[in-house]
């Protein structure tokens, strides 16, 4: 892969649509005008179908319908996408594709998940990622970590001036490149599924650093999307660390500052001489 820069794409702190002025009243009584970011309903349908209701900050609608299909087992192709339409007054994403769909009956599979907004995986998944096998070549450092870690958490964003929301980023060795924001980390993802998906990208050399904690959903998708190492500055569950250790997944987290926990696939980190 070729060299890249740091952040292809930063989190939407100038687009005032995604936060609105809010009056409050702070410890010493005095009145102020706080930023408060926008909570927005957009529903997602797959041709004629209706296939979910999405509560969502509202920037790049088009990555999050198509990498919560993705993620969702409902799309799988890009090249079968025949068309996006976002309908901004309508609060919808219609994604249009060139073979016929009905997954009515899948829609009622639908398993709920610990997102902080409600994420929903489907049964199917558990079953896809059986047949994925993660890079095992590609390594990361302590000092690629550290470095990555302090990029992140330095960069302007909707988490460190509004708050109420997390982030996802997808990089590579060192370099944070696609950095999304939602309400729910599980959208974050999704908006990194859709790119991958809509640009072709190959995550097979690349990481996925998220500011939320690590979940079996988290783990999931990240499989699903074939980035074989998972980075958070927050905890884990349980189960997320089964599934992670099951698959071979590199699950790093509880990154501040020189620390750091391993729970799955240490043989990918290398610590520094």
């Amino acid at each position: 892969m070729k060299k890249m820069t740091d952040f292809l794409i930063k989190p939407s702190v100038n687009n005032r649509s995604l936060f609105k002025l809010k009056k409050s009243i702070n410890e010493k009584g005095e009145i102020t005008k706080i930023p408060i970011i926008e909570e927005k309903p957009l529903t997602l349908y797959l041709n004629n179908q209706e296939i979910v209701t999405i509560m969502t900050i509202g920037d790049y609608p088009k990555y999050l319908a198509i990498g919560y299909l993705f993620n969702q087992g409902m799309l799988n192709n890009i090249d079968d996408v025949k068309k996006i339409e976002f309908h901004k007054d309508l609060k919808t994403v219609v994604v249009r594709t060139k073979s016929k769909t009905n997954y009515e009956e899948k829609l009622k599979k639908k398993v709920n998940t610990s997102g902080c907004a409600q994420g929903t995986v489907f049964g199917d998944l558990f079953e896809e990622i059986n047949t994925i096998s993660l890079n095992k070549k590609i390594r990361i450092d302590h000092q690629q970590l550290m470095s990555l870690s302090k990029k992140i958490n330095t960069e302007p964003s909707l988490y460190l001036s509004v708050g109420a929301i997390h982030g996802c980023v997808l990089c590579q060795g060192d370099k944070p490149l696609y950095y999304f924001e939602d309400v729910g980390r599980h959208n974050a993802v999704d908006k990194i599924a859709g790119l991958i998906l809509d640009k072709k990208i190959d995550a097979k050399e690349m990481s996925f650093y998220t500011t939320g904690r690590l979940t079996s959903e988290m783990v999931l998708k990240c499989i699903k999307m074939e980035i074989p190492i998972l980075l958070s500055r927050s905890g884990f569950t349980a189960w997320a660390v089964e599934i992670a250790r099951k698959k071979n997944l590199t699950m790093i987290g509880r990154i501040r500052g020189k620390r750091l926990n391993i729970l799955s696939g240490e043989f990918r980190y290398t610590k520094d001489e």
